[in-house]
């Protein structure tokens, strides 16, 4: 029986056409919803793997999107015996990624100042960071991180682009992004030390971001193309044999939606100008009314791209991400939220529930608004999906959302915690089983903020220490899952040859992608005593200020 709602719950700044729920919706089991459709499997698509999206699909992990061969997407192009044609864009750099690679830097202060900063250190690390800052701003803004892509390569098969939402994927192309550079040049280094004494994140680093991805994606006359476009124009380049230009496409966009409401802990519903680029990033929670009217119109784009199989994903409970820690002790027992939720370092006993000034917060109440609303979102997308089937589209769904809500351990996999969780849990399997060679991992693997110290990760493993986007095995989760959904729809798998075809279940080979997990086989001895490095690194330098919050 469904949970009611009850007057506790409610937060009055709630737009009407949000419908309060008292527990999450219940996640699809069957990826086809149902509804089998005849596919035509006649031929060979030249592309067998694109994908749209945002930073999950792109491959963003601790702050930086750097290991793109380590994506979702790519890994999935391993396994299909696809890797050397699979085209997705590079950023090797000074310090490890775009905008700043936090695992990389707590190496750097590692090596620097051992597990722990003195006081006494205090300074010469601050100098340090801001010496770093710098030499990773000098790369991209001036250096060889500056040069464009060439706009007459090929156009690339992973198409995702961190913290862009619905419509920048509609919208946005490598034209608008190169304008916004143009009209915002770089000062010369010393200009930008003295106005920003305290350490540098390399500006506009999205659009550089976005031509690394888009710059290749144009027309046969130059003309700058949005994703959406660009994976139309790879689907209009017939395979052999069909008129299918790509075998499988998967659109996983719309967590930017809502995702600012937990970086930045403050809801503000999106307004009637939600569709002006210009104006809209005042907002961090889309209605469900206006998302449901971006996905429409990115809906009627999808369709007509020449692809054999479209898998959409549902939309992520943004509050289950660890970067906002549920503080204070619960009130209900039943009820799945803190009272608060804050900065994952700042523990129960430091904040003031009665102090709104002194930490930011949300409350449960908007929290719960949130996840509410991200419901509406994903029912959309099953509409979505749904329709195309009955209109004979072999379409899939992949339930992202409630992947994440059954590996939810403070939510519901802490003992004691067992009333709060849905209704609908045993019926979908209840706590997701992760793959044998994760389960053997000691201490278990699991979805809080990831720690660690000198003996190794003391918890976490599933979210890197952006405390938003996966890991590297985190992101194998996500490709073991959507494997099988291919696999449900026919897409053969080769080996590396890309010739011999492979029999049976695929599976991640998770064994390896844990020697290739830095975080997890390696992890940086510092991000221990309450997260005090990063907690540092925020309060003398805002770097989580200035990185995520710039980045949704």
């Amino acid at each position: 029986m469904l949970k009611a709602v009850t007057p506790d719950m409610l937060d009055a700044k709630t737009p009407p056409d949000v419908i309060i729920q008292a527990e999450a919706r219940h996640p699809e089991t069957d990826p086809t919803l149902g509804i089998p459709v005849t596919v035509d499997r006649t031929g060979t698509p030249r592309h067998r793997l694109v994908t749209l999206g945002d930073s999950l699909t792109q491959g963003f992990q601790s702050g930086a999107i750097f290991k793109t061969n380590l994506s979702y997407p790519s890994l999935i192009a391993q396994e299909l015996g696809w890797q050397n044609q699979f085209r997705y864009p590079a950023y090797n750099s000074p310090g490890d990624g775009l905008p700043l690679n936090l695992e990389s830097l707590a190496r750097s202060l590692e090596s620097q100042f051992g597990d722990k900063i003195d006081w006494y250190e205090l300074p010469g690390a601050a100098f340090f960071v801001n010496g770093y800052l710098n030499d990773i701003e000098n790369y991209w803004e001036r250096g060889a991180g500056s040069t464009l892509p060439d706009p007459k390569g090929a156009i690339n098969h992973n198409l995702a682009v961190y913290g862009w939402d619905l419509r920048n994927t509609l919208s946005r192309n490598a034209d608008i992004a190169q304008a916004v550079l143009k009209a915002n040049p770089p000062q010369d280094s010393l200009g930008e030390r003295i106005t920003d004494p305290i350490g540098q994140i390399t500006s506009y680093h999205n659009e550089r971001a976005t031509l690394r991805v888009l710059n290749s994606a144009r027309n046969a006359s130059g003309a700058a193309l949005s994703p959406v476009q660009a994976a139309a124009a790879l689907g209009a380049e017939s395979g052999q044999g069909t008129s299918d230009g790509i075998e499988t496409l998967i659109v996983m966009i719309g967590a930017n939606n809502a995702l600012g409401s937990i970086l930045t802990f403050n809801v503000s519903w999106s307004g009637d100008d939600y569709r002006d680029q210009d104006k809209n990033n005042k907002y961090t929670v889309w209605r469900p009314i206006h998302f449901k009217a971006e996905l429409d119109l990115l809906v009627a784009e999808v369709k007509k791209v020449q692809a054999r199989h479209v898998i959409f994903a549902t939309v992520p409970h943004v509050t289950i991400a660890p970067y906002a820690r549920g503080v204070d002790r619960k009130v209900r027992p039943d009820s799945r939220y803190y009272p608060f939720y804050t900065l994952p370092w700042i523990s129960d006993q430091a904040f003031d529930a009665n102090n709104p000034k002194k930490y930011p917060r949300l409350t449960e109440q908007e929290a719960r608004a949130i996840d509410s609303a991200i419901d509406q979102y994903n029912e959309a997308i099953v509409d979505a999906v749904k329709t195309a089937r009955l209109q004979g589209k072999n379409w899939y769904l992949f339930e992202l959302s409630g992947l994440l809500d059954r590996v939810a351990f403070r939510r519901y996999l802490t003992p004691g915690l067992e009333e709060a969780r849905p209704s609908w849990w045993d019926a979908v399997g209840g706590k997701y089983e992760l793959p044998p060679a994760l389960q053997a991992l000691t201490p278990d693997l699991d979805s809080r903020f990831f720690s660690s110290s000198a003996k190794g990760r003391t918890q976490g493993g599933i979210f890197a220490l952006d405390g938003i986007h996966p890991t590297t095995v985190g992101y194998g989760i996500m490709a073991q899952e959507l494997i099988k959904i291919m696999q449900l729809a026919g897409v053969k798998f080769y080996g590396s040859d890309g010739q011999t075809e492979r029999q049976g279940n695929i599976k991640i080979d998770f064994n390896r992608l844990l020697q290739l997990d830095t975080l997890i086989q390696n992890p940086p001895r510092s991000i221990a005593n309450d997260l005090s490095l990063l907690r540092w690194l925020d309060e003398t330098f805002n770097i989580f200020g200035r990185l995520l919050r710039s980045t949704f």
